[in-house]
């Protein structure tokens, strides 16, 4: 896909932002919303934002800058999944923390947030330890969200551990959202302030884009994208009331400001910021090069997330209103599932190979096709005959023999619990790579995954959740009906 955001240019002009809010306080609290890593929805969105671009901006403050993260005690207890890797939210933390080390980023410490003494949180703490990060417990707010008195008191964020923080910049993350970020900070600034510290707070928000019109696309992206927490865009009327300029931001964000605004000038003793807007930092609306191409972007994801969420409902993971909601949106900016081509493609496709679940790839301008066969799940064949394609190898050549399909097949049923029909993607990708140590054909064949990047796949039938890792770890843009294939 045609890159439409100068990812150079918003490393620099987002650093220098940055420095120029640091500078206003001897500490900054920044709170990071959305995914410190791995943020596909704004690389999806934005074509040529990286998914690790937000490491890369927090790479420029290296030295100056520690990593809180927090977690919810209940996402803990709960065993909370993050979708797009389908690990628990205390593995994403154990993962955050080794990378961003790897990264040459310090991460001080992890606060496990909304503390009642639950078990698992314990044993999450203890497990911690082992990764040398110190671990500390914070309750709920007494008071939160409207006895101010109360809340910035010591028996309200005073009733929590003061975190030591030694940098003038502090980013607090988290590996999903209703983490207690916020909350954390503020506690935070009530500490600082008693010692005599004067510490800022800034938020870091990737999306809704504040300089984008209200119905831009890319910000109704964001909408289909929390459809679940009923978020809305909308004007800021704090930031149009002061400055007679229109700014996009969201409704939980301008719900809670006055008593945000209130809490901040209480524990700093100053009026800093007049309107949510104010209070952020994100440059990204600056960096977009071709807003056409964004625009086109940005209703593909939307359609993506319909189809998603369809499946999240079949699956009883959201309620019927989250589709609904998405499909308004759909409707707003004149598009519909229909126009997802590659789904087109695979119902034909199923249709013509008497309804055995197929499915559809698009590479660049190939449309390719696959179906279930005798050993293979269709994600598993579409893939195989997509790297045929793009290795110029004749459909008729088999990649892997079946001499070699069949024990694969039989051994793995000998061993599971579950009785399958055919190999998924995982153990097809392990098959290749045995055969390419003999066959140098197969590790040409190999090479070319690395094309698949931005490619669009759909599925006739629901793709399992070990095969969704594997396709976005690859970079495919993947969705599929809500049909279940039942061997």
């Amino acid at each position: 896909m045609k890159k439409c955001f100068d990812a150079e240019k918003y490393l620099k002009i987002q650093k220098k932002k940055i420095k120029q809010r640091i500078k206003m306080f001897d500490k900054l609290y920044i709170e990071f919303g959305g995914k410190l890593i791995d943020d596909q929805h704004a690389a999806r969105t934005l074509p040529g934002f990286l998914p690790d671009l937000k490491i890369k901006l927090l790479q420029e403050f290296k030295d100056d800058a520690e990593i809180i993260l927090c977690i919810n005690a209940d996402a803990i207890e709960r065993s909370k999944i993050r979708a797009d890797h389908m690990i628990s939210y205390e593995t994403e933390v154990l993962r955050l923390i080794e990378f961003l080390r790897s990264k040459g980023l310090y991460v001080s410490s992890v606060v496990i947030t909304l503390f009642e003494g639950q078990k698992k949180a314990k044993d999450f703490a203890e497990r911690l330890k082992d990764y040398k990060v110190k671990t500390y417990f914070h309750t709920f707010t007494k008071g939160y969200p409207t006895d101010v008195d109360t809340i910035v008191s010591e028996e309200g964020y005073g009733a929590n551990p003061y975190i030591k923080t030694t940098k003038p910049l502090i980013v607090v993350s988290a590996p999903g959202p209703c983490s207690g970020k916020l909350a954390t900070t503020l506690s935070q600034l009530y500490h600082e302030s008693k010692r005599g510290t004067n510490a800022g707070y800034a938020k870091f928000e990737t999306f809704p884009v504040w300089s984008l019109p209200l119905k831009h696309p890319v910000n109704i992206a964001y909408e289909a994208a929390t459809a679940d927490l009923a978020d809305k865009n909308m004007i800021d009327y704090f930031h149009l009331e002061k400055y007679g300029i229109p700014a996009v931001n969201y409704n939980r964000d301008l719900e809670t400001f006055p008593v945000l605004k209130e809490i901040l000038t209480r524990i700093t003793g100053k009026t800093i910021y007049y309107s949510p807007t104010d209070m952020g930092v994100n440059v990204i609306g600056e960096c977009i090069t071709d807003d056409k191409a964004v625009q086109r972007a940005a209703k593909d994801e939307i359609i993506r997330r319909y189809y998603r969420a369809l499946v999240d409902l079949k699956k009883g993971a959201v309620t019927p209103d989250v589709p609904e909601r998405i499909k308004l949106l759909m409707n707003e900016l004149n598009i519909s599932e229909k126009d997802r081509i590659v789904a087109e493609k695979a119902e034909e496709k199923r249709i013509k190979s008497g309804n055995l679940p197929s499915a559809c790839i698009k590479v660049g301008k190939k449309f390719i096709v696959g179906r279930k066969t005798g050993y293979l799940s269709p994600i598993s064949s579409t893939m195989l005959n997509t790297l045929k394609a793009l290795s110029r190898i004749p459909d008729e050549v088999d990649l892997i023999a079946p001499t070699i399909l069949e024990p694969i097949l039989e051994i793995k049923n000998k061993t599971s619990n579950f009785k399958e029909s055919y190999l998924k993607l995982s153990e097809v990708l392990i098959a290749l790579s045995i055969c390419s140590s003999t066959n140098p054909v197969v590790k040409k064949v190999l090479e070319n995954l690395s094309k698949l990047e931005s490619a669009e796949l759909h599925s006739t039938h629901m793709i399992s959740d070990d095969e969704l890792v594997i396709l976005s770890n690859l970079g495919i843009n993947a969705t599929s009906g809500t049909e279940i294939d039942i061997n």
